[in-house]
């Protein structure tokens, strides 16, 4: 990953909207700019690496980065409304 300002601009952008998905799909609500962008960011590590393990590869484009991310992120929730003991 080449850190430029265009890339990382999209890798938040990625990272904003697949937080906000994930978290408006499992709670009803966001976690508020910066929370959203963290957990999707932390999402599109975790579904790369799931999608990844899974054999699925290859250049997926933006709406393909922000619905990996998604599930990323939204399999990050789950575990921690798990471990957290939210219901």
């Amino acid at each position: 990953m080449d850190l430029n300002p265009g890339n990382l601009v999209a890798w938040i952008i990625v990272g904003f909207l697949a937080g906000w998905l994930a978290a408006t799909l499992s709670r009803g609500r966001g976690f508020g700019c910066l929370g959203n962008t963290a957990i999707g960011l932390a999402g599109a590590i975790v579904g790369g690496l799931l999608f990844s393990a899974l054999g699925i590869t290859g250049t997926t484009g933006f709406l393909g980065s922000v619905l990996i991310a998604s599930i990323g992120a939204a399999l990050l929730l789950v575990i921690a409304g798990l471990i957290g003991g939210r219901t």
